[in-house]
């Protein structure tokens, strides 16, 4: 299966980790918790080359995430 990326966006976190569905709301992949859980939940969302579907995973710098097209990698923000 062939998929599309737009690039990679670097997403810089305050704290030690994000959880993954805040991240998503963050970043303005989705518009809503709920939108997040249900994507999570269906198995769109990758963390670090694996299916994720805890939507409370802690997602920390150096991580990378991707969501349909969108690639982000996590940094700390200093």
């Amino acid at each position: 299966m062939k998929v599309n990326v737009k690039g990679v966006k670097s997403v810089f976190i305050s704290g030690d980790f994000i959880k993954l569905d805040a991240l998503l709301k963050y970043a303005s992949v989705v518009s809503s918790g709920g939108e997040a859980k249900v994507r999570i939940q269906n198995g769109e969302v990758i963390l670090s080359g694996e299916v994720c579907t805890a939507r409370g995973k802690k997602v920390k710098p150096g991580d990378i995430v991707r969501c349909g097209e969108n690639v982000f990698l996590i940094k700390q923000a200093t």
